[in-house]
């Protein structure tokens, strides 16, 4: 155990289906007769090691595929939040996908939302807020109608929506229309861009969608002119370095782009994305960046605070969450 499992932290990119808990997804593969190439949890934790971007979403529809009914949700939603609780995760801005289940089970959108939050009430100790994260690869029409769904469901705390799915085939220009219906529901937005595509995507969701983040952003070190804008506005990216190298989308944790983004003066915050399918956490990434990239212990905790910056708190409520991580007696000092 390092300085950074103890020391308060906040998570705005990642997903609820991608941080089940290995023995609770053997125990849900095996409520639904099990699958004989994973007899065991190490078999299970296997499974999630990719050759490329490809196979990740493979996978990730594969193990989506074990979740079947509401109470599997509240389920996983409760295991979910006493892990990061353990971890000192004191917020959270979740990632969840109602549309891939809606349409591929007999759930719905309503009892799905619903379900989560259950999952979440358990656990008084961690807020944690929903993002829902809409599929490309349903296409626009398609999600505009659960967009509209979703508009009805804010009482269970869904603040944002995203875009995720397969961004190098379904370019963000598709989804313009729904964003600004999005904005015009209240809701904050982020994007899914520059991760399995280049910068091009990231100006797309930038300008075409009006996001207010931009999820992992991986690519925009490629474009000067872009690394600026985001520079000069501080919009705020969600960077996720162990999960970029655990899907091919960057060789080798030397190569990752954040020391750049850091010294060029973006707003960053570092994220798990799929812990459990990509074997890390929040501490073995403040571990890597101190290890591999050349962070300081002050750096990270710079880092931490302008998560905490990038979050969709009020200004009130992000004022009292720093005073009170840098108070506490975990800090970096």
């Amino acid at each position: 155990m390092t300085i950074y499992a103890k020391v308060p932290k906040v998570e705005l990119h990642i997903h609820l289906e991608g941080a089940i808990p290995f023995d609770a997804l053997f125990e849900l593969i095996n409520k639904y007769g099990g699958d004989p190439s994973i007899p065991d949890i190490d078999s299970l934790k296997k499974r999630f090691i990719y050759r490329d971007f490809s196979q990740f979403i493979e996978i990730w529809f594969w193990k989506n595929s074990f979740i079947r009914e509401y109470e599997d949700f509240t389920f996983i939603s409760e295991l979910v939040a006493r892990d990061l609780y353990k971890q000192n995760i004191k917020y959270a801005e979740m990632f969840f996908s109602p549309s891939t289940f809606a349409k591929n089970t007999s759930m719905n959108v309503q009892e799905i939302t619903s379900a989560v939050r259950k999952g979440f009430s358990k656990v008084s100790e961690i807020s944690i807020s929903l993002i829902a994260d809409l599929v490309r690869d349903y296409g626009p029409g398609h999600e505009i109608k659960t967009l509209y769904q979703l508009n009805e469901l804010k009482q269970y705390g869904i603040i944002g929506i995203g875009i995720g799915g397969s961004e190098h085939e379904y370019p963000a220009i598709l989804f313009q229309d729904l964003f600004n219906k999005a904005h015009d529901f209240g809701f904050y937005t982020t994007a899914h861009a520059g991760e399995a595509a280049g910068a091009q995507s990231i100006k797309d969701a930038v300008f075409k969608l009006h996001v207010d983040r931009i999820g992992h952003g991986t690519n925009a070190y490629d474009d000067p002119e872009l690394m600026n804008y985001l520079a000069k506005k501080s919009l705020p990216v969600e960077l996720c370095p162990l999960s970029n190298v655990s899907t091919g989308v960057i060789s080798g944790i030397k190569e990752h782009p954040i020391r750049k983004y850091y010294d060029n003066g973006l707003l960053i915050s570092v994220n798990t994305d799929d812990p459990k399918m990509f074997g890390n956490t929040l501490e073995k990434e403040y571990n890597t960046l101190e290890n591999e990239l050349n962070f300081t212990k002050q750096e990270i905790a710079k880092i931490i605070l302008m998560g905490i910056k990038s979050s969709w708190l009020s200004s009130e409520e992000k004022k009292t969450m720093k005073d009170n991580f840098i108070k506490d007696t975990n800090w970096i000092k």
